[in-house]
């Protein structure tokens, strides 16, 4: 395992007071009305940023075959609908990235295409320690949302990424906050949108396994179950070159306000300076 430069040495105990604190402040805050799920970007986020000078272009591709039909709080169903986003990211130093994200809707039914926000996400990559079990990094996504989308103009999501690797077993926990910035949910307390997933690696090419996607409602008060947003994927990484990254995968909605099927695909490339 890669060992910390003198003066980096990572302090775990500090990281996990600090993160409960931050926790604890905005679990004060009133709690915030459930929203639909994101479903411009479905990744759950691995340990690793983008080498320093290298530029990733991704593409992301998602249909939702079978999904909510309503037009709540000003928000298009996301039945029929797919979803083309470009996450351009490079990598500034060993533990630095920033990525930018251009999200359209290409086909809406009965509206037609549209542009949906534009995003930008630095991500820190901290160093690892042998006295914890997990590699951690920390992004922070802002989001500058169109109308049709998303209730709230702006948004913030605070992604915690929490990896860990065992011979073939792969796990990556992202406990997702998101708070609305500006809009109808602004000063609530943030949205908990927990999202992991488990690989093996069936081969020195292919990974498969599952990724969990959800949401909760606030950290101060969890929605009903049925009311709560939850998909499952199966999916599958192709580890084709260090240079690509292809991710498939097919989900399932597990509660009846969850979009029932999604089809999802990421298709990503690395240029080096």
């Amino acid at each position: 395992m890669e060992q910390p430069p003198p003066g980096d040495t990572l302090n775990m105990s500090d990281l996990r007071r600090r993160f409960l604190a931050a926790l604890f402040v905005c679990a004060a805050l009133p709690a915030a009305r459930a929203g639909a799920q994101d479903l411009f970007e479905i990744q759950v986020y691995p340990y690793d940023t983008v080498e320093p000078g290298v530029t990733m272009f991704e593409f992301h591709t998602n249909f939702t075959p079978r999904g909510s039909k309503g037009n709540e709080d000003g928000v298009y169903g996301n039945d029929r609908q797919l979803h083309e986003t470009l996450e351009i990211t490079h990598g500034w130093t060993k533990y630095f990235e920033t990525g930018f994200y251009l999200e359209t809707a290409p086909y809406v039914p009965n509206v037609g295409a549209k542009f949906t926000g534009v995003h930008i996400r630095p991500r820190f990559r901290l160093p690892e320690s042998e006295r914890f079990p997990f590699k951690v990094s920390l992004s922070f996504e802002y989001a500058f949302n169109r109308p049709g989308f998303d209730p709230n103009s702006q948004t913030l999501e605070i992604r915690p990424i929490f990896e860990r690797e065992q011979g073939r077993l792969y796990l990556s926990i992202n406990p997702d906050l998101g708070l609305a910035v500006k809009g109808p949910d602004a000063g609530a307390a943030p949205a908990f949108e927990p999202n992991f997933k488990v690989g093996w690696d069936f081969t020195h090419v292919v990974q498969a396994g599952i990724e969990y996607y959800a949401e909760t409602g606030s950290v101060r008060h969890f929605d009903p179950w049925s009311d709560e947003h939850h998909i499952i994927f199966g999916a599958a990484d192709l580890n084709v070159s260090p240079v690509w990254e292809l991710n498939f995968g097919l989900g399932r909605g597990i509660t009846g306000t969850s979009e029932q099927w999604i089809v999802k695909a990421i298709v990503g490339y690395r240029f080096k300076r």
